[in-house]
């Protein structure tokens, strides 16, 4: 059956050919499914069943669930189809064609991270006709780049059911057991315009905001003196001031400014608590402005993630790989499949270092090592 299935790097190839930008700006956004029906034909073609589940409210977007063998334990190897915008006028190749050079493949999703399915489809073929024991489970999510809606979507759903888990983010193949959670948030303030020769025309949004932005700083101050968590390189919560916009001309009072900030907090952190938190803090500056302040989640966020250091999946990952497992601050969907039961961890191929960046790679040394080490795992927990 795997003659029919194109060997990795024409694989590699073709999924960086099929464009899938997610975004929230609706200009960039684009669908997953040329990229899911792709996956969903070579992974057929190998003896796994494929179930392609669409996302409720999103016709255009869709996750896959390939599975090979069946029982109550197994190994997920899982992985999102979409990737960042891009700005083609700073790279040095075409963000969509796949280009050969200094040992290594240049192209937009190459490590973060359509670089990853061809790598595990490739150790999945030895496999394909043996009798497995425990399911191999092969996940294609949409979506992560931007809302996580994929990830959200089979967690609500409760599946795939497996034992095991690793989301092949770009680790350099370390095993990461731990990461920051994830929140983007916005203030409004809404006051009224008028003349600015006088103040009393009008309640000027902008110097509400200025008192917002000393409250956020305050409350960012007192977040890393309470928390720390010295795993992390970067020990404490961040909460980053990201863009702000608001009035219209020098001679006009202000009549509304939005600001957007990032709060990255640490595993045991509730993000429902720390947006109540925010709430109290920045609810009396509306009267005392004389302005409306409304806040809300430009995204539902994504939870923070922590698996017991000295699990079954993390020790094993740290003796194949020869790296202790390590804590990130980047986000990823491995709370929505530890959530399902799963003993997850981040692993994968490329460095975090290229993702997100014009001329991208996934460099060729990273390539084999990575096929030998997914096939000792589903050795491991497939049989």
């Amino acid at each position: 059956m795997s003659e029919t299935v194109p060997d990795l790097v024409t694989m590699l190839t073709e999924l960086i050919a099929t464009p899938s930008v997610s975004c929230t700006a609706a200009h960039w956004d684009q669908s997953n499914l040329n990229v899911i029906n792709k996956l969903e034909s070579w992974l057929s073609s190998l003896g796994f069943k494929t179930e392609i589940m669409p996302i409720p409210g999103h016709p255009e977007k869709a996750n896959l669930i390939a599975t090979l063998g069946s029982g109550p334990g197994g190994l997920v190897l899982s992985g999102h189809t979409d990737t960042v915008p891009f700005n083609a006028e700073l790279w040095n190749s075409d963000p969509f064609q796949l280009t050969e050079k200094d040992n290594r493949f240049y192209g937009l999703g190459t490590c973060d991270m359509k670089g990853f399915f061809p790598i595990a489809i490739e150790a999945a073929r030895k496999f394909t006709d043996q009798a497995l024991q425990q399911p191999l489970i092969i996940l294609a999510t949409a979506d992560e780049e931007s809302s996580m809606n994929g990830a959200r979507a089979l967690a609500e759903a409760g599946k795939p059911k497996a034992r095991y888990a690793i989301i092949g983010e770009p680790t350099s193949m370390r095993p990461i057991y731990m990461h920051k959670g994830m929140m983007m948030e916005s203030v409004r303030v809404t006051g009224s315009a008028g003349h600015s020769s006088d103040p009393g025309l009008g309640s000027n949004a902008l110097d509400a905001m200025h008192s917002v932005l000393g409250e956020l700083i305050s409350f960012r101050k007192e977040l890393q003196r309470d928390y720390q968590n010295s795993d992390f390189k970067v020990s404490v919560p961040t909460l980053n001031l990201g863009c702000i916009h608001g009035g219209d001309n020098p001679n006009r009072i202000c009549g509304a400014c939005e600001l957007e900030y990032d709060l990255r907090p640490l595993p045991g952190m509730s993000a429902d608590l720390l947006r109540e938190a925010v709430f109290k803090r920045l609810s009396p500056l509306a009267e005392q402005f004389n302005v409306e302040i409304k806040a809300e989640s430009l995204f539902p966020g994504i939870p923070a993630f922590h698996n017991d250091k000295h699990s079954e999946l993390v020790q094993t990952a740290e003796k194949l790989t020869g790296y202790q497992a390590e804590a990130v601050a980047f986000g990823t969907e491995a709370p929505f499949l530890q959530d399902l039961g799963m003993d997850t961890i981040v692993m994968g191929p490329g460095s975090i270092d290229q993702a997100h960046q014009p001329d991208e790679y996934l460099a060729f040394d990273q390539i084999k090592p990575t096929v030998a080490i997914l096939e000792q795992l589903i050795a491991k927990y497939c049989f």
